[in-house]
């Protein structure tokens, strides 16, 4: 295609989309007691949340931008003439700037770069819709539009166990944490301009899972959606979050569910649970 669609590996895309929608994957990276490892090729969820369980010494980190302009320009030598490179927010990580910086290497007039807000499945969205807007024959710009356009049209909310992962990785405030962990609430957490906020402190993950459906669909409005669910080391809560909404949304296709990946379930925890939806249907076949 005339344009490339590349993205990063905290969009979590289900099983097989990257490929069957032509979406390049940038890996983060994942350091496990200091030992180095690319989310989603070198370790998974499950070797994630056992070294957690093990409480191993885990931490993050975004690719180089080195590891950018290999792949924009592995993506130009293929036959793109242009790029468009959709990352997770640029408040929660420094991905996008890594790629804006390979973006000015390899040259801004054929690759732009679009901060989506958001990451997990409200970037996922986002990099299917641009995916779809270059297989149609769309410009970079208007591939560069509709990336933009879904990922303002998404909304995430997301429970954790606890908030001590989200404090150790520095994505919230250690009073905040601590506060929440003294009560013994379950945070329901959202995204909001790129950042993450608490919603609504809740005593039981039961009654957490039943607001996260009353409120996803007051976002979800009266027209149909797109809905996807995501975890870490909690399928079945998954299914059952995403049944409730199938019964209660008008939902294209059914509920996507996919396990969160390493980096996004370091900063998470074990037993995470969320829901992105999207207001714009159409993204997926």
């Amino acid at each position: 295609m005339p344009v490339a669609v590349i993205t990063d590996s905290t969009a979590h895309l289900p099983e097989g989309f990257a490929e069957r929608f032509a979406i390049g994957v940038v890996p983060l990276h994942v350091l496990i007691d200091g030992v180095a490892a690319l989310d989603g090729i070198d370790v998974g969820p499950a070797a994630l949340a056992k070294a957690l369980a093990e409480r191993r010494f885990v931490t993050t980190s975004r690719p180089a931008p080195g590891e950018f302009v290999a792949a924009y320009r592995g993506a130009l030598a293929d036959g793109a003439d242009s790029i468009v490179s959709i990352h997770l927010s640029s408040e929660i990580s420094g991905t996008w700037e890594s790629a804006l910086l390979a973006a000015q290497d390899v040259g801004p007039e054929r690759v732009r770069v679009v901060d989506s807000r958001s990451t997990a499945m409200g970037l996922g969205f986002a990099a299917l819709r641009a995916a779809r807007a270059a297989a149609n024959g769309a410009s970079a710009e208007e591939v560069e539009s509709a990336a933009v356009s879904a990922a303002g049209q998404s909304e995430t909310l997301f429970v954790v166990e606890t908030l001590e992962y989200l404090r150790r990785g520095g994505r919230m405030g250690a009073a905040a944490a601590l506060l929440g962990t003294a009560l013994a609430v379950k945070p329901l957490l959202g995204i909001d301009h790129g950042r993450i906020k608490p919603v609504e402190k809740v005593r039981t993950m039961h009654r957490a899972i039943a607001r996260m459906v009353e409120l996803t669909a007051k976002a979800a409005g009266e027209g149909p959606v797109e809905v996807a669910v995501h975890h870490l080391a909690s399928p079945e809560r998954a299914v059952e979050l995403a049944n409730r909404l199938e019964e209660r949304l008008a939902v294209r296709g059914g509920c996507l569910v996919s396990e969160l990946g390493a980096v996004i379930g370091a900063h998470t925890g074990p037993g995470v649970i969320g829901v992105v939806v999207q207001r714009e249907p159409g993204i997926l076949p």
